[in-house]
């Protein structure tokens, strides 16, 4: 995972890639692990070479969530808040290496200002498990937190300014492809449609009418804003209540090779993204 993911498997520039799912989870994730520790590090380090400020949560005095924070490069009458978190669930390794290679391209808009949590969930990761190291599903803590990750976590949320969009990179071990879920409550202009699209080329769409017990059309989900129906609400959730009013969380296929799955959540943020301003070297 050292090297650009820009490579593909496809034969032509409008082929469908050759990305077959594995078989190997049958009852939750049984795929590649990652030592997190050392992709931690890596992240800091390109940040840091690539001009980003260190900005880390403090979740306890043996927990620091990385977090880091980048200005816009070039001054604008319109600049763009964009934040991006990966790493909720500590047996989704996708998308924090989709963090670290972001980081590594460093493509973004000269106008954005950009926030990122690669990693939310580090004692997860050692285990290879969903759960925190306490066994807290992290991603429904945001209505009543309870787990120190996420208390800390929401404190420097509130810190932040608003958001012109929040992307939530996950991956899912029963997809049939990637999907994402889109949270847009003032029907602003949607990527949806071009970030699938784009997706498409390097690794397969799930087409199921029905995903995670939800409507589903060609990868899409409108999911339910009724609060009265959500008594646990995940990052997405909470991020659209306080912080944006555009927000996608985009699921990777946990059961399809490692490579393709990286490299559709890093299309995806470069989809999104672009959809909002032009990205610059």
């Amino acid at each position: 995972m050292s090297k650009s993911l820009e490579a593909s498997s496809m034969s032509g520039p409008n082929s469908v890639p050759e990305v077959r799912r594995l078989g190997k989870n049958i009852d939750g994730y049984d795929g590649e692990t990652i030592d997190i520790r050392a992709v931690i590090a890596d992240c800091e380090s390109v940040a840091q070479e690539h001009g980003w400020r260190t900005d880390g949560i403090e979740a306890g005095p043996d927990l620091m969530l990385p977090a880091f924070v980048r200005p816009a490069t070039k001054p604008s009458s319109k600049p763009v808040n964009i934040y991006i978190s990966a790493g909720i669930h500590g047996d989704e390794p996708a998308a924090p290496l989709a963090a670290r290679q972001l980081l590594r391209e460093n493509r973004w808009p000269a106008v954005a200002n950009l926030w990122m949590c690669p990693c939310l969930n580090p004692t997860g990761f050692t285990t290879n498990r969903r759960e925190n190291h306490h066994g807290i599903d992290l991603n429904r803590q945001y209505l009543q937190p309870q787990a120190r990750e996420i208390v800390a976590h929401i404190s420097w949320l509130q810190s932040q300014p608003s958001m012109d969009l929040c992307l939530c990179l996950h991956e899912d071990w029963e997809s049939h492809g990637f999907y994402l879920y889109e949270l847009n409550p003032d029907e602003l202009p949607s990527a949806s449609e071009r970030v699938l699209q784009d997706v498409s080329r390097v690794c397969p769409i799930d087409r199921s009418e029905t995903i995670e017990g939800r409507p589903a059309k060609n990868g899409l989900i409108l999911p339910t804003m009724d609060l009265r129906t959500r008594l646990q609400w995940p990052e997405a959730l909470f991020l659209i209540m306080h912080k944006t009013r555009l927000c996608y969380t985009f699921e990777a296929p946990s059961d399809f090779p490692l490579l393709p799955r990286v490299e559709a959540l890093v299309v995806a943020v470069r989809s999104a993204i672009d959809c909002l301003a032009p990205s610059e070297v």
